[in-house]
């Protein structure tokens, strides 16, 4: 038995825990002061708050994101390794990064990054009945006639896979690949901030 065409995630600690409560802050003063993201969040029905449709220079705009810049381009890398990517020399720059201040039952439905090779999300806040990072395995749509996977299938064999990270942990993915955020159960703010790389 061989196992082909793998999919890579990438699960690791920040590496810096006083710059994840340095986040939690700027995150919800961001959410407190960003009236043009507010609006959108009102008018697209998001749960909460997120910088997506309306900053896009915060590594620019605080140091706290600018220190994240500089340890996602390492974890970036390691990962970039790990898929055997030929970059032709060149290293992926972080194209886009923005925050995520969910309500306790706040999610994000199913979706893809376009124009990106890597995405990734840093967990600042997961308190009690936050959900994590669902990932979809990408051959479903062509499946057709195949029946469903026994419950106790190995996780490569999963339909669908839930990681339920510790705060202060980086996930990495590569951007084609299918996820979501299910609605939660909780009453506190589910934070979390997400970003792109492109090449």
């Amino acid at each position: 038995m061989r196992t082909l065409f793998s999919t890579l995630l990438y699960q690791q600690p920040l590496g810096d825990d006083a710059l994840i409560a340095d986040l939690e802050a700027s995150c919800l003063q961001l959410a407190e002061d960003d009236g043009a993201g507010r609006r959108w969040c009102r008018e697209n029905h998001y749960r909460g708050y997120t910088s997506y449709a309306s900053l896009d220079d915060l590594p620019i705009r605080d140091p706290a994101f600018a220190d994240l810049k500089r340890l996602l381009d390492r974890h970036v890398a390691k990962f970039v390794e790990s898929c055997a990517f030929d970059l032709a020399g060149r290293k992926l720059k972080l194209d886009s990064l923005w925050v995520n201040v969910l309500d306790g039952k706040g999610g994000h439905s199913a979706h893809i990054h376009p124009h990106s090779v890597v995405s990734g999300t840093v967990y600042v806040a997961l308190p009690a009945g936050s959900r994590g990072l669902k990932l979809e395995d990408p051959r479903l749509a062509m499946m057709m006639a195949a029946p469903t996977r026994r419950p106790d299938a190995p996780e490569m064999l999963q339909p669908f896979v839930e990681v339920v990270p510790e705060v202060g942990t980086v996930l990495l993915w590569e951007s084609w690949l299918r996820h979501e955020v299910p609605p939660g159960s909780g009453k506190e703010k589910r934070i979390s901030v997400s970003f792109n790389y492109r090449w």
